[in-house]
């Protein structure tokens, strides 16, 4: 970024933990500092996109301490010269006492005030950025009554008019720990851009996050980092996986790179375990056997090298077993399971074989119970399934759903979806900030199922071996996207050769990803 004030941060906290960041420097600083500093660094990144054109702005103001962060923004804006307007919503006399000194100095500004109804008769094509300071993290309730007009109409006159919009701390109406809207009759401020403070939120990057808050950029506010406290959730990026990603050395074997068992493809579903297989052995397994249900093909004559067998032949010693690509739940399968559960070194866990521990206490008891390395790899249904409860409870609060299960089960899970979330039964937390929605197509969770049973052969802790797994599947259909190729209209075939060019990629780069890590 341009300015030091905007600092990325892969830290996540919750509101919780900034309340508490936030009361601590408070009580060391003098009144005002934290708001006038919010202020300073939103007028700066609102005339960064505006890239400092002289241009008429928008400012909401809201009746909390975010108000006060817009009010500091409008008038710092107003004295570099931009056509500030300000919809004040709510009453002055109500603001905190912070808020009321940046309103007495947005007044002797050259901000336009108006009130609530300013949406209604203003000619918007005029504005080149809209600034929304209506609610910050501390909104418990739906947004309602006048501020939900408020928030329909800004979100109406943007679209039309294609008019950026910035969101102080977060959108308006979002969750910033669970990135839903608050409330189930709620609505929130659709930004193209957020910019947050102190520290990054979960709710910004998972759920409807990313489609509410466009680009993140954080302002760390200048926070003592004596009084940070220790996130437990981060936003991830392949830096972080960097100690997995070493190239291989020139004398070098198949057996060093481990083998792959498949175990899946009932009848009308052995497609799934094909991609599954084809996506390990992409991503550098050694030797990749796929065990059938049904009666299995003779061979793959796109990967020929692939070893097709039936299921009930399966040799367990594999360095890693990834079992449900096509699985069914017959009772075949759910022997299958049984052994993969008691016999596998390493095991990933996905689809049908997870609707099948939903349903069984003895499966759920034996995974429970297993000593080496696991992953689950559960869609929003399949979470909901495992945890008795609805997809909608599990897309409530995905953090806490996925940590859930990670505790019950005593294993690493990736939950997939938008912001995909992988947790260990610790409770530490990634949140994947790769992907698009070209993998909302059948398959797509077979190759990533693939991909992690190649990766956990490699020693490193099972939640690193996820987190790179999700990364580098989001990014294969980033890559794709970027050729032009989507998003709509992708196969999940189409990923695997993508996945491998990025995976190469990062071996090649691992040396000073290192380095600059």
């Amino acid at each position: 970024m341009a300015s030091k004030s905007f600092l990325s941060k892969n830290a996540l906290y919750s509101v919780q933990q900034i309340r508490a960041m936030e009361n601590a420097a408070t009580s060391t600083l003098p009144p005002e500092t934290l708001m006038r500093r919010a202020g300073v660094a939103s007028a700066a990144y609102a005339k960064l996109l505006l890239k400092g054109a002289s241009a008429n702005v928008l400012v909401i103001a809201g009746p909390g301490n975010n108000g006060g962060d817009a009010l500091e923004t409008a008038h710092l804006l107003a004295d570099d010269g931009y056509a500030v307007s300000v919809m004040l919503c709510g009453d002055i006399t109500q603001f905190s006492a912070d808020a009321q000194q940046c309103y007495r100095r947005a007044l002797s500004s050259k901000v336009q005030f108006f009130g609530p109804d300013y949406l209604n008769e203003a000619r918007p094509e005029q504005w080149a950025l809209a600034i929304d300071g209506l609610f910050g993290i501390g909104l418990s309730r739906p947004v309602s009554g006048g501020f939900y007009a408020v928030v329909e109409r800004l979100n109406k006159l943007s679209a039309l008019y294609r008019i950026p919009v910035l969101s102080l701390d977060v959108p308006s109406g979002l969750d910033a720990d669970t990135g839903q809207v608050v409330g189930q009759q709620g609505i929130a401020v659709h930004a193209t851009h957020t910019l947050t403070f102190i520290g990054n939120k979960p709710g910004l990057h998972t759920g409807a996050g990313k489609d509410y808050a466009g680009e993140v950029e954080v302002a760390d506010l200048a926070i003592d980092q004596q009084l940070r406290q220790l996130p437990k959730a981060q936003l991830s990026n392949q830096l972080m996986f960097s100690s997995i990603l070493k190239p291989r050395p020139h004398n070098s074997h198949k057996g060093r790179y481990g083998d792959v068992l498949i175990l899946g493809g009932a009848p009308g579903m052995a497609g799934a375990a094909v991609l599954a297989a084809r996506a390990a052995a992409h991503c550098g397994a050694g030797r990749v056997f796929t065990g059938f249900i049904a009666e299995p093909p003779v061979y793959d004559s796109q990967n020929p090298e692939l070893m097709f067998r039936r299921a009930a032949d399966a040799d367990f010693s594999a360095d890693a077993v990834v079992i449900g690509p096509g699985l069914g739940q017959s009772t075949a399968a759910k022997q299958l399971l049984y052994k993969a559960l008691q016999q596998a070194a390493k095991l990933v866990i996905d689809a049908d074989a997870l609707n099948l521990i939903a349903v069984d206490s003895g499966l759920q008891g034996l995974l429970s119970k297993r000593s080496g390395a696991t992953v689950l790899t559960p869609h929003p249904l399949e979470a909901a399934r495992l945890l008795e409860i609805s997809g909608l409870e599990v897309q409530a609060d995905r953090l806490h759903a996925a940590r859930t299960l990670a505790q019950r089960f005593s294993a690493t899970v990736i939950l997939k979806g938008s912001g995909t979330v992988i947790a260990d039964k610790e409770g530490y937390v990634f949140i994947n900030h790769t992907g698009n929605p070209a993998l909302a197509t059948a398959g797509t969770g077979d190759i990533l199922a693939g991909i992690c049973g190649t990766l956990l052969v490699r020693e490193a802790p099972a939640i690193d071996v996820a987190g790179l797994a999700a990364c580098l599947h989001g990014q294969a259909a980033d890559r794709l996207v970027e050729h032009g190729i989507g998003p709509v209209g992708i196969t999940s075939g189409e990923l695997i050769h993508a996945v491998r060019e990025c995976l190469n990629e990062m071996l090649a780069d691992s040396s000073g990803l290192v380095d600059a890590y």
